[in-house]
């Protein structure tokens, strides 16, 4: 995946390899993919938490044709996942494919349609489920179909394989209308839609997270460095795909458990080559490994469910709001700098999103595995995440909109 590193690293124009491309003469906010869906993936996924907490507990109705429980998931999986990964991805493809970004009216145009998918998923009772489905499913299609033709044009073949698992992701977004409307609720479709997420954390996570740590310890503390992709990560990354392929057909299966133990006890001896443990006085390096412990985490969670150890939701927890909530942040902050030309290092308010959203997912995960503490476990966990997000938002939103350097405080 040559030139995934350079997403978070390299400036506009600079010597990462994105190209030089033609005058934009419109708002900053759409100079770039990552702008605004970083910016409004991270207001979503603040709100969608301030709105399920009240909806659980049956203080709030929306005009939804999902269950509540649907409707949370669905805006956590389909909703705001969708907006980050496509703000690395259309940042990510100049650099694959040495072609012009997808800004301005394109982009404008794929953020109103991601918009309008929030609202039509919130208000689906009102307009229909079917009509819904098309609204929201839309988006992922166009994103999907984009990143094919521009990789496509560029002959960067390899990098399909993340397309692929993008139309993955899509699949699982339509399977999981139907399964709502159909039976009432989406089990099987969310586990599609997180088995897709989980793969692409594993494909992405296992080349940015050794690059970016390779650059940093060679200028700035010699020594151990990580050991670079190789045939190994395919064998890990493989299994991972097995494992969740067991996981998705049948979940309580032990054979399927079995397959997702050895599945996270590769993921953990994957991250230990990655020499995290080096990392320490760079948080914004940091926390790319914290992220991705909470994927190999995820894999022993699930397999422990399969034997009946834990209940099913505490490995899905550690995926989604472990591994996804701060591998997204940790890349949203890195990019964000990298491509504005600000230092890459984590400032104070950086930090205290970090440690936010570190907090929002051991207490999510413990909220499900200690029940009798479960209440305030999942007050903490919420508000933790939605202080992680909206915090991004506040921290970052001056940046993403243009309006300057990043805030800094303390």
């Amino acid at each position: 995946m040559s030139g995934v590193a350079a997403v978070a690293d390299q400036g506009q124009g600079g010597a990462g390899g994105i190209p030089r491309s033609r005058a934009y003469r419109g708002p900053a906010l759409f100079a770039n993919g990552f702008r605004p869906f970083f910016l409004l993936g991270a207001i979503q996924a603040g709100l969608s938490i301030l709105v399920w907490l009240p909806l659980f507990y049956g203080e709030l109705r929306l005009s939804s044709a999902f269950a509540p429980r649907d409707w949370h998931v669905h805006e956590m999986l389909f909703g705001y996942l969708p907006a980050v990964i496509t703000g690395f991805l259309f940042t990510a493809i100049p650099n694959w494919t040495g072609r012009l970004p997808i800004r301005g009216a394109p982009l404008v145009t794929l953020v109103m349609i991601w918009i309008a998918g929030r609202i039509a998923v919130t208000f689906s009772a009102v307009i229909g489920w079917w009509l819904a489905m098309l609204i929201d499913a839309s988006f992922l299609l166009l994103v999907a179909a984009a990143a094919a033709r521009e990789i496509a044009a560029g002959r960067n073949w390899h990098n399909l394989k993340v397309v692929a698992l993008v139309a993955l992701l899509l699949a699982g977004n339509v399977a999981f209308h139907l399964e709502a409307h159909l039976t009432g609720n989406a089990d099987l479709a969310i586990r599609i839609g997180i088995a897709a997420v989980v793969m692409l954390l594993a494909l992405i996570g296992g080349r940015i997270i050794p690059s970016f740590t390779r650059n940093w310890l060679v200028r700035e503390n010699p020594g151990r460095l990580p050991v670079p992709f190789n045939r190994f990560d395919m064998i890990v990354v493989a299994l991972g795909a097995l494992a969740l392929a067991g996981w998705i057909v049948a979940p309580d299966n032990r054979m399927a458990g079995a397959a997702l133990a050895i599945a996270g006890l590769m993921h953990l001896v994957r991250l230990v080559r990655w020499a995290g443990d080096r990392t320490l006085r760079e948080r914004l390096l940091t926390i790319l490994h914290v992220g991705y412990f909470f994927v190999a985490l995820g894999f022993l969670l699930n397999a422990a469910s399969a034997f009946g150890l834990v209940p099913p939701s505490a490995g899905i927890h550690a995926w989604m709001a472990g591994g996804a909530g701060i591998m997204t942040l940790a890349v949203m902050t890195r990019a964000s700098l990298g491509h504005t030309g600000q230092a890459l290092t984590a400032s104070v308010p950086t930090q205290a999103i970090y440690a936010a959203i570190i907090v929002a997912a051991v207490a999510r995960i413990c909220a499900v595995i200690h029940t009798a503490q479960s209440e305030w476990l999942l007050h903490v966990a919420a508000l933790a995440w939605v202080a992680a997000f909206l915090g991004f938002a506040l921290a970052y939103g001056p940046l993403l909109l243009g309006r300057g350097a990043l805030r800094r405080v303390g």
